[in-house]
């Protein structure tokens, strides 16, 4: 996953995501300085990583500094604890976590002798079954194509899904996020609507799904809603509720991944 967003700035939720998925209002200021957390835990074997940095006012340019020097742990609720080491600058990694379906990962973050927390659940995995792309309904005139991925609900279970799309390895810049409220235990079909690259016969698509716990899919369901739709679908201007105490930007997902890479056909 791409690092560190195009969209800065920040803060504060004023409402709160119903059972019916009630839109929450975000509000952004031009503060700075602000400690950012990108963290992921997954399934798939190798480095785990979290990512940390500093963010700059909405106004200022887009460059955002790494926090350095930061003590980063992660725990699972067996008494397993691992640390991560730092490299490069800002990027925490750590080989030797094994991820499992089921357990609760905790995130620990000292920085300037302040300590944040977090805690998220791994979700049993869902398989993408296919990704496919058709004509797109609202291009009439030329031959762009939208994508659509399929995948079957596990049912009896409350499932939260994540997708990130590339286009020529490009990613996209919407946030997609879909819950099973209505879709229980069907075979789902879900379209991936953007429209900040266009997609044409040929290109290469690739679509990660990701399946998440309830309160990660809160914070990108709020960025879907709102519209803040930052590369990589990452930390953006303003924070929308996440699972980190005390509040900082960001969030920390421990969650499933897969990929499939399709070429568009005509």
């Amino acid at each position: 996953m791409k690092t560190i967003i195009s969209y800065i700035a920040f803060f504060i939720v004023l409402l709160s995501i119903t059972a019916c998925n009630k839109v929450i209002d975000l509000k952004l200021d031009n503060e700075d300085g602000k400690l950012v957390i990108e963290g992921n835990i997954t399934n798939v074997p190798g480095p785990q990583v979290i990512k940390l940095s500093s963010n700059v006012s909405f106004s200022s340019t887009n460059t955002y500094p790494p926090v350095t020097g930061v003590q980063v742990s992660v725990s699972d609720q067996n008494g397993n604890n691992y640390t991560f080491k730092e490299a490069p600058a800002g990027t925490y990694t750590a080989s030797q976590l094994t991820s499992v379906a089921g357990n609760t990962y905790t995130m620990t973050v000292v920085s300037n002798s302040k300590t944040y927390k977090a805690s998220s659940v791994m979700p049993n995995f869902v398989a993408l079954d296919s990704v496919v792309s058709a004509k797109n309904d609202f291009d009439s005139k030329n031959n762009k194509k939208k994508i659509t991925v399929y995948y079957q609900d596990q049912a009896g279970i409350a499932n939260q899904y994540r997708f990130v799309m590339y286009v020529n390895g490009v990613q996209v810049k919407s946030v997609f996020a879909n819950d099973d409220e209505f879709t229980d235990g069907n075979h789902v079909s879900y379209d991936l609507n953007q429209d900040d690259i266009d997609i044409y016969p040929g290109d290469k698509v690739t679509v990660e799904m990701q399946c998440i716990d309830k309160p990660v899919y809160t914070y990108w369901f709020t960025l879907m809603q709102q519209g803040f739709n930052g590369p990589g679908g990452s930390v953006t201007p303003s924070n929308p509720p996440n699972n980190i105490t005390p509040t900082v930007l960001g969030y920390f997902s421990a969650h499933t991944t897969q990929t499939v890479t399709i070429t568009v056909k005509p």
